[in-house]
C-alpha cells in the first residue's frame, strides 16, 4: 500500500500543475498533475504536504486545505491512498507572500526535478492529458467544498469504475 499527498495551489484562478517529464519508470510520465508525493516515515499528511510540495516548488504553505481521499486501485500498480489538498496561501522562494504578490509568470517558477511546473487556467486543466480519474476529482474540487473519498479503479491506463460515498459515478 501506497500513502502519498497531492495539491492543488491555486492563485489568480489557475492552478500550479507539474507536467511529469523527467523520471524513468513514471507511472505519472506525460501526463499534468497537482505536486505532492510518498510519506516518509512517521509523517502526516499535512506535513507529507507541506514538505513535498517545498521540495517541487520551493514554496512554503500558509494555507491549505484537506479536501479528500482518493483510492487507487490499479492492475498494473500497487493500491495507493492519496491525500488530496487545496492550498491558496503560500510564501514564494523569494519570500513574497501570496496570494498578496501573485506570480503571474512561469519564469518567476522554480526549476523542478519531476518535470515542469506551469500555472493553468482551472478551466483549462480538464483538456490537459491527465488521467480520467484525475478529471473526476478536480471536478470535485472545483464544484464542492465538501470532503470527499473517490476511489478509482484502473485496467492499465483505462478507468474502469469510479465510486464516491459508495456509489458509481459517471466518468
Amino acid at each position: 500500500m501506497i500513502l502519498s499527498t497531492l495539491c492543488y495551489i491555486e492563485n489568480d484562478g489557475r492552478y500550479l500543475m507539474l507536467h511529469r517529464t523527467k523520471k524513468e519508470q513514471d507511472p505519472n510520465q506525460g501526463k499534468w498533475i497537482g505536486v505532492g508525493g510518498k510519506f516518509e516515515e512517521d509523517e502526516s499528511p499535512d506535513e507529507c504536504v507541506i514538505r513535498e510540495v517545498k521540495e517541487e516548488t520551493g514554496f512554503s504553505l500558509t494555507d491549505c486545505r484537506f479536501r479528500g481521499i482518493v483510492t487507487f486501485v490499479s492492475d498494473q500498480w500497487e493500491t495507493e491512498y492519496m491525500h488530496l489538498f487545496t492550498a491558496h496561501g503560500f510564501i514564494a522562494p523569494d519570500g513574497s507572500a501570496i496570494p498578496d504578490a501573485s506570480i503571474r509568470c512561469e519564469a518567476e517558477l522554480p526549476a523542478c526535478a519531476e518535470g515542469q511546473l506551469k500555472w493553468v487556467d482551472k478551466a483549462e486543466v480538464p483538456s490537459l492529458p491527465t488521467w480520467e480519474g484525475d478529471r473526476i476529482f478536480l471536478k470535485l474540487l472545483m464544484e464542492t467544498d465538501e470532503f470527499f473519498s473517490l476511489k478509482l479503479e484502473y485496467r492499465g491506463e483505462e478507468l474502469i469504475r469510479a465510486t464516491a460515498g459508495g456509489k458509481e459515478i459517471e466518468s
